[in-house]
């Protein structure tokens, strides 16, 4: 039986380099994934208008500096709401790293995948050049068939990338709603008294 190291190493070997740059991306999103998902569990909309959570306390008492300033006249309402925004984003922000190369990998994994596959079709027909007459079609297939190997793994790498992109960015943006309801509903005296509605995760 075929070990499978020896079936990755002949797998690589057909690939050349193009797919062995493109496993070495894959290993990458990977890891950042699973990062990610270990990060993301501790926001969600329902921990911001928890009172243990980081954002709830880290906004929640920036807010209750700037209803003091409100209340003593040193800081407008529009600034307070300004201000306990920027605060929020900042709490948005510490999350968002690692979202941008992720969609860089989603964007750039197809397009190196189509390179290797460029480069082994003009192998390819190089190899037909030569041959002349003595062309073998089964050698031309193979040829072509390896070629077209970096666009599959560069397709197979960018799909799964890209929804695991989509679930975190969705998540992300409940997450900022429901910050930006908490702002809303402290420092504005009309809600007060109303719940605010969020999705739950």
């Amino acid at each position: 039986m075929t070990s499978p190291i020896s079936k990755i190493t002949e797998f690589l070997a057909l690939g050349g380099p193009v797919v062995s740059f493109l496993l070495v991306i894959s290993v990458i999103a990977l890891a950042l994934v699973l990062f990610k998902l270990v990060q993301f569990t501790q926001i969600s909309a329902s921990k911001a208008k928890q009172p243990n959570s980081p954002a709830y306390k880290a906004v929640h008492d920036k807010i209750s500096q700037l209803k003091e300033g409100i209340n003593a006249g040193s800081v407008t309402h529009d600034d307070a709401i300004e201000l306990a925004e920027v605060i929020a984003l900042g709490q948005i922000n510490k999350h968002r790293s690692g979202l941008r190369t992720l969609d860089l990998i989603v964007q750039i994994a197809p397009l190196i995948g189509l390179f290797g596959t460029v480069l082994g079709m003009i192998d390819a027909f190089q190899a037909l050049q030569t041959a002349g007459s003595n062309v073998d079609p089964t050698v031309l297939a193979g040829g072509i068939w390896v070629a077209l190997l970096t666009t599959a793994v560069g397709l197979g790498v960018a799909m799964p990338t890209n929804v695991a992109l989509t679930y975190l960015e969705s998540r992300l943006e409940r997450y900022q709603s429901a910050l930006h309801a908490l702002v809303y509903l402290s420092l504005n005296p009309a809600a007060n008294g109303t719940h605010a509605s969020i999705d739950q995760q």
